[in-house]
């Protein structure tokens, strides 16, 4: 392991924003990153940890140690005529992980295909798309104590996993480093293609009995078509949490705004699409400089080249200011701001 000083972290943030680490560690193994958790020299420095950098916007340098989780592997635990159990690295990418699980036959992250990112950073947003979210499929959580290098194993319950939420995002943000994740998978899979989305592109695509690759690829399709890839335009996908309404609230803006959507949480609560908020109030495509709106999904702010975070914050906030004025609804930033 060797620790490098002054390093860009332009490769590592999909907004592709030049900020830099003071100091920078890309860790390979559990042993690793005890091993410098224990070391006197950097015991009681500021640390950082970043791994696919698909969630943050980072608005300045950072003045710690960074340090990168890169520890790969995929490995069998469990396995049945019914189901498997999967030990997964966190360095590992995220979608090269879903394409795994196509591949084999094993069902319950299809619907997550092409997100970015990876997966020591799934279980902390509790990543979700197209009706499944991450928590229906992990067993167990694996980390490491930041302040004793110690490992914790997490169950399911005690990740706390909410809509984009974790406990490693609430109660003990910034405490524990995530070195890996068990996942639970079927090979007889029950099939989530409910969402409008999915079904119309289904048809489109001639599958009247899908699979989960049919699924994954119908997915792929629908992503591609509404996001930018980050490797062609900088951004972390969607920028702004889908935001839930009082049921009383969503019924008086129908009737100034009949074609809102809605999707019901519960008998008192209903999700509205933000992407829907944001390009109602005007900021569909919109430019300025080297930052702005995504042209095709109001959802997504992005980086043309040479933007910073600290703009991209600034729009943000015009944003969330516009929509509260028009619909007197509160947009919360998904992303994480450094």
């Amino acid at each position: 392991m060797q620790i490098q000083s002054n390093v860009s972290l332009r490769h590592l943030n999909t907004f592709g924003l030049d900020a830099e680490a003071r100091y920078f560690a890309g860790i390979r193994s559990v042993e690793e990153l005890t091993a410098l958790l224990h070391d006197p020299q950097w015991k009681d420095f500021p640390k950082f940890i970043l791994g696919g950098g698909s969630n943050i916007l980072l608005t300045k340098d950072i003045e710690a140690l960074v340090i990168h989780p890169d520890i790969r592997g995929i490995e069998i635990l469990e396995e049945n005529d019914e189901s498997v159990v999967l030990k997964v690295g966190a360095g590992e990418v995220w979608h090269n992980f879903v394409m795994f699980c196509v591949g084999k036959g094993y069902g319950g992250v299809e619907n997550l295909s092409l997100i970015p990112g990876t997966v020591g950073a799934a279980p902390m947003q509790n990543i979700g798309a197209y009706g499944v979210e991450i928590k229906s499929v992990i067993e167990s959580v694996e980390a490491v104590d930041i302040a004793t290098g110690e490992k914790r194993v997490f169950s399911n319950t005690e990740c706390e996993f909410g809509y984009r939420e974790s406990i490693f995002k609430k109660a003990l943000k910034n405490r524990y480093i995530i070195t890996g994740a068990v996942f639970k998978l079927n090979k007889k899979p029950i099939l989530n293609a409910a969402y409008g989305d999915v079904q119309k592109t289904l048809q489109e695509m001639g599958v009247a009995e899908p699979t989960i690759r049919d699924i994954s690829e119908a997915i792929m399709q629908i992503r591609r078509s509404k996001l930018p890839d980050p490797a062609e335009i900088g951004n972390a996908g969607s920028f702004f949490k889908n935001p839930e309404i009082p049921l009383a609230q969503f019924d008086q803006l129908k009737e100034t705004f009949p074609e809102m959507p809605g999707y019901p949480v519960d008998a008192l609560t209903v999700k509205v699409p933000a992407g829907w908020l944001i390009e109602k109030a005007g900021w569909k495509g919109f430019r300025e400089g080297n930052i702005g709106v995504h042209a095709r999904q109001a959802l997504v702010l992005v980086n043309y080249g040479g933007g910073t975070g600290a703009q991209i914050r600034a729009l943000s906030e015009k944003i969330q200011a516009s929509v509260a004025e028009k619909f007197g609804v509160r947009l919360n930033a998904e992303v994480n701001f450094i």
